[in-house]
């Protein structure tokens, strides 16, 4: 199979279940956020304090991936063939946000991006979680999504902010708070 076909030289692409809709239609936008969001967890996942975690991190990538076939499809399509997602991922990620919360000091205050690079991987993971969660919303508006969708986009970024968290921990980083100036 050739990694080029050609068929999208003009700005279309096709969907599952065959339809051919612009590059720039939100459907489009909302899986390729998603992929850009797989790319960044994969960069986590390959982060040394993270090593102890490969395995959730493959797990959500796998689930992202769903994800993009669920968004790739043409809705009512179903006999399309593609994974799903279901309920007891989204527990997997309240599971791994409760485990790594109660190690973690309570939070009082905004915490800024940063403090060190594997951390700040974690915070840019986390807001281009929140846009593909932005996008599929937009999507939802117009056509059907899946309501998991939705919520596990919507979980794993609780999930990505609790693990920047943790791993500023373990790598013996202070937390950044913000102070906001006041007069």
């Amino acid at each position: 199979m050739k990694v080029y076909t050609k068929t999208g030289d003009k700005g279309q692409t096709a969907l599952l279940g065959g339809s051919r809709v612009p590059k720039s239609d939100v459907r489009i936008e909302a899986y390729g956020t998603v992929d850009e969001l797989n790319s960044y967890i994969g960069l986590l996942r390959d982060q040394e304090v993270n090593e102890n975690r490969k395995e959730i991190l493959k797990e959500i990538q796998d689930r992202l991936f769903t994800i993009g076939s669920d968004l790739a499809t043409v809705p009512g399509k179903d006999k399309v063939k593609k994974p799903d997602l279901e309920e007891r991922d989204i527990l997997l990620l309240e599971k791994g946000i409760d485990h790594m919360e109660e190690e973690l000091p309570p939070l009082t205050a905004f915490i800024l991006p940063g403090g060190h690079q594997s951390v700040s991987f974690a915070h840019i993971a986390r807001t281009v979680c929140r846009r593909a969660e932005r996008t599929v919303v937009r999507l939802h508006e117009e056509e059907y999504v899946s309501d998991l969708v939705i919520k596990y986009l919507n979980r794993l970024s609780d999930y990505l902010f609790v693990l920047g968290r943790k791993m500023a921990q373990e790598l013996q980083v202070d937390e950044v708070t913000w102070q906001p100036r006041i007069k």
